[in-house]
């Protein structure tokens, strides 16, 4: 009997450097091409489509499309703070939306969150549309800022915990619910009690 199979063989072609989106910094790379073959007794024999080439980051592993080559740094940064602003207002509708409901004080702070602190406009269909995946979803805030908040910087982090607090006590006082969240958010940002106090006391200054 005749063993016949396909497998992918990865090749390294060329290395240079570029700024990795993952990393945020300038990194090495591989420009690397995977192309299948068919195997005979697991010998890779003919190959039965093109090569696909990507980038692999030697630092963080990440792997991009060969696009990623052209982008420069500046250009990096402008989508990198694009994405940012976008969860961070996700976090505060999360945040909103651990009670079960959202009200109109609620839904104006948001408004005024995306504005003034993301410089993002968003309206009530936009807020609508994301309130309904998470619920069907099941999103929580907690999860959802464990998954993403990795990417953020020092500066972000702090920048989103101010939304989040302004999101939270868009009613009036915190009740313990909301005092709970925030706690848990500034275990997952890694924040100091210091840095969470300081960022909270100034978002309490911004009305004087």
């Amino acid at each position: 009997m005749i063993l016949i199979g396909t497998m992918n063989l990865t090749r390294t072609r060329d290395r240079g450097n570029f700024y990795c989106p993952t990393c945020r910094t300038p990194q090495s790379y591989r420009l690397r091409a995977r192309r299948p073959f068919l195997t005979v007794y697991f010998i890779p024999t003919v190959p039965i489509a093109g090569a696909e080439e990507f980038v692999q980051c030697d630092e963080c592993r990440s792997t991009w499309d060969i696009t990623v080559l052209e982008i420069d740094r500046e250009s990096q940064k402008v989508v990198a703070e694009d994405q940012f602003h976008d969860e961070a207002i996700r976090s505060c509708l999360l945040v909103v939306l651990a009670d079960g409901h959202i009200s109109e004080p609620e839904i104006e702070a948001l408004h005024r969150i995306a504005a003034n602190l993301f410089s993002r406009h968003i309206d009530r269909e936009e807020l609508g549309r994301l309130a309904s995946i998470a619920t069907q979803k099941g999103v929580t805030a907690t999860n959802y800022i464990l998954t993403i908040s990795r990417r953020w910087n020092e500066s972000q982090k702090r920048k989103a915990l101010q939304g989040m607090f302004l999101a939270a006590s868009a009613e009036g006082e915190l009740g313990p619910l909301q005092t709970e969240m925030l706690a848990k958010m500034r275990e997952l940002l890694d924040l100091t009690d210091l840095e969470y106090q300081s960022a909270i006391e100034e978002t309490l200054n911004w009305g004087e």
